[in-house]
Order: structure tokens, then C-alpha cells, then sequence
């Protein structure tokens, strides 16, 4: 039964890098293509989403043979590569929004925005649903620690959504920039989670303040 279920945890992780990865291309060329920042950046953190991806892989498939403790040496790279860049996708986040304020770039259209957003919001609860039922299964803190995690892609894609649909209903230019600063803000959080991951070894999430803790996950 447990083999069953780390194999659920290893289908999951491989679902969740390949979704990433298109979700990343068609929002980067969308977004690049219809001048949306805020669709562009989405992509962005998607794709850096998938090196976290492959640690998490990495981690599952350590689990098939052993009892997994702490972070492996494969893992703390890869928290490091993802902490990097997100820290550059704020940055460029950032200094995106003051060019487009100054040029007074305007998106085209929000309708892949909001197409990509909704169709996210259904696949990242699915995900979180699904790892978090996994994880309490094996009473393992990391993939707990994953599930609860995704709750930030989950965020994301509900801001996304509310951007793109309040700009095809205003056309109101400063909407898009306004999700692309948060974006950024959450690339921010999730960069800074990333080296806390590496610096304290932890398995536990700490992503944001509507994670709950594996203790709490356990128990309940």
C-alpha cells in the first residue's frame, strides 16, 4: 500500500513539471505576443516553478527506497537554482512594470489570461488536493510540505483571473501592471522560501501563513 501510494506521489510530481512547462510557453508567447506583463511573469514563474518540481521529483523518488529525513545535496541545489530565480524574475518583474508605466504599454487583450488562469486554478487545486491526501497517507512532512506549497501557484492563478477579466471590462492599463507587482511580490516570498529550505534542511512548509504544518496535518 505505501508503494502505492509514493507512486501516486511520483505520477503527481511528473503531472505537475509537465503542466508547468506548458503552462509556462503558452503564457510567455501569449503574453509577450498581447504585451500583458502580468501573463508573461505568470509563465515566467512557472517555469521556475519546474526546477522546484524536479527537487520534489528527486525527493519521491528517494522515498521508493528509503525513508526520506532531510534534503539531499540533488535537493539544496535545486532550492537554490529556484531561490535565484525567482529573485530574478522579481527584478525583472519590477523593472518591467517602470518601462511599461513609462512607454504607457498597454496589453492588448487579457483573454488568454484568463482562459490560462482558470484552467490553472482547477489543475493546482487538484494538485494540492490530491498531494495533500498522499502525504497524509505516508505521514510524510514533504510531500505535505509540497501540497500545501502549491497553495501559492492556487493564489496566483485566482490573480491572474481577476486582473484579466477587470481589464477586458475597463481596459483600465495600470490593472496588468498592478498583478505584475504582485506577482512579483510572491516571487519574492517564494525565492526567500527557498533558501530558508536550504539554510534549515527543513521538510516543513513555510510558504505563507494558510499552510498548515505536518503536526497539524497528522493529527487532523
Amino acid at each position: 500500500m505505501e508503494n502505492k501510494l509514493v507512486n501516486r506521489a511520483l505520477v503527481l510530481s511528473i503531472i505537475t513539471i509537465v503542466y508547468n512547462i506548458g503552462e509556462g510557453l503558452i503564457s510567455v508567447y501569449f503574453g509577450m505576443q498581447d504585451e500583458t506583463l502580468a501573463l508573461f511573469g505568470f509563465g515566467a514563474d512557472s517555469f521556475v516553478e519546474v526546477f522546484s518540481g524536479i527537487g520534489i521529483l528527486h525527493m519521491v523518488i528517494r522515498m521508493k527506497y528509503t525513508k526520506v529525513t532531510d534534503r539531499d545535496s540533488f535537493e539544496k541545489t535545486a532550492l537554490r537554482i529556484t531561490g535565484i530565480a525567482f529573485y530574478l524574475l522579481t527584478f525583472g518583474l519590477i523593472a518591467g512594470s517602470v518601462i511599461n508605466i513609462i512607454s504607457q504599454v498597454e496589453p492588448e487583450t487579457t483573454m488568454v489570461g484568463v482562459i490560462v488562469s482558470a484552467i490553472s486554478i482547477l489543475t493546482m487545486y487538484f494538485l494540492m488536493k490530491s498531494k495533500l491526501a498522499v502525504g497524509k497517507a505516508l505521514k510524510s512532512d514533504a510531500i505535505i510540505a509540497d501540497a500545501n506549497c502549491t497553495r501559492t501557484c492556487f493564489y496566483l492563478s485566482f490573480l491572474l483571473l481577476g486582473s484579466s477579466l477587470l481589464y477586458e471590462l475597463t481596459g483600465i492599463g495600470y490593472i496588468d501592471i498592478v498583478a505584475t507587482l504582485g506577482i512579483a511580490y510572491f516571487a519574492f516570498k517564494e525565492g526567500r522560501e527557498a533558501f530558508d529550505k536550504v539554510r534549515t534542511g527543513s521538510l516543513a512548509c513555510s510558504c505563507d501563513t494558510h499552510c498548515n504544518t505536518p503536526t497539524q496535518n497528522q493529527e487532523s
